[in-house]
């Protein structure tokens, strides 16, 4: 057995004894309590039992109390391995990973974890696991989840512009209104609902994969739905077809829900029986097109997945009745909770100032 290791004597036994009344670490408290009693001329190992350890451990404890004071008895936390990629490194994979791949010259139209795992090794010469590709990606902030949909045609410029503008925007189909008038901002869209409808995620134990009733039918029907989050209230229609006729009927639906003396600004696509001359626009709405394809500024779109995810996905309706009641239906418990309507619909953007 080696000789004991001598204490510093800067601290007394009763000094030791405050600090680990006062520590908020568990760990360092009962190792002072060890040396407290080392101190009071305790047998070492009885000293040590008090710690809960044995004599050579305490020897070791003492060499850091040396050492470093009190501070030397928390326990000291590994860093683990310093990282394999440089700060650097890791900039330029996560901006390979936002460019994405190049399929002429990787071969695939998304990065997967195995095709990064032969890059990081190609360019940087470092071999990791294919899950800690996975870990690295999570660490730089990028997750694995599905992407929007963007229609080809679709002009980037305008639909990012439209944001910004659009306070002149709607500040110039204001013009014609008493400066006095209340205004509503309200959002319009269509949803297709019929017999070939969707499945959504649900939980399952893992490693299974639940079975839903999936129809091949394909009787349908279109809702018509309109919001103000502002006041967290809707206006809809269930209708056979999406054409002007329908167009008319929600258009007279909205204008009745909007406040008494107020005018609404209506924001909807371009679709054509959205735009045709034919329409009679009642006196208390005014039509503010989007640009042209692009769903993600109608927050109606999100209503729909809302309705779909929680009330129309994973059902097989028998007849066109049926769709015409799961549509009511879901459309009812919507306007039931005007605070849903309000979280969903609203935008930074989308205000406005009537002076």
């Amino acid at each position: 057995m080696p000789a004991a290791v001598k204490l510093r004597t800067d601290y007394s036994a009763l000094d030791l004894r405050r600090l680990a009344s006062g520590s908020k670490h568990a760990n360092q408290s009962r190792r002072l309590l060890s040396l407290a009693a080392v101190l009071d001329g305790m047998d070492r190992e009885l000293a040590a039992r008090i710690g809960g350890m044995d004599r050579q451990t305490l020897r070791d404890w003492v060499q850091r109390f040396n050492q470093h004071g009190p501070d030397g008895l928390r326990d000291v936390r590994s860093k683990g391995h310093p990282p394999k990629l440089s700060q650097d490194q890791l900039l330029k994979l996560a901006e390979l990973v936002e460019t994405g791949p190049d399929r002429a010259v990787h071969g695939v139209v998304r990065w997967r974890r195995i095709d990064l795992q032969k890059i990081v090794l190609a360019r940087f010469g470092i071999a990791y696991h294919e899950r800690t590709i996975g870990k690295l990606l999570k660490q730089i902030g990028f997750s694995h989840i599905s992407a929007r949909p963007r229609h080809p045609g679709q002009d980037e410029r305008v639909v990012e512009a439209f944001p910004k503008n659009a306070a002149a925007t709607l500040k110039a189909h204001l013009a014609h209104l008493p400066k006095r008038q209340p205004v509503e901002l309200w959002f319009q869209d269509e949803a297709r609902i019929g017999q070939k409808n969707g499945l959504v995620r649900q939980w399952a134990r893992r490693g299974t994969r639940p079975r839903q009733p999936a129809d091949q039918r394909y009787e349908s029907a279109y809702l018509f739905g309109a919001i103000c989050p502002v006041r967290g209230v809707g206006a809809a229609l269930v209708m056979p077809f999406a054409d002007t006729h329908a167009m008319q009927a929600h258009l007279d639906e909205i204008a009745v829900t909007v406040a008494k003396g107020a005018h609404a600004m209506l924001l909807l696509d371009r679709a054509g029986w959205h735009t045709i001359g034919k329409l009679a626009v009642p006196k208390n709405i005014s039509l503010v097109f989007l640009p042209s394809r692009a769903p993600e500024l109608n927050p109606v779109e999100n209503i729909w997945q809302h309705l779909r995810a929680n009330w129309l996905s994973n059902r097989v309706f028998d007849t066109y009745d049926d769709i015409v009641q799961a549509a009511c239906d879901a459309w009812n418990h919507l306007v039931a909770k005007p605070e849903t309507i309000t979280s969903i619909g609203r935008r930074n953007w989308a205000h406005i100032g009537h002076s």
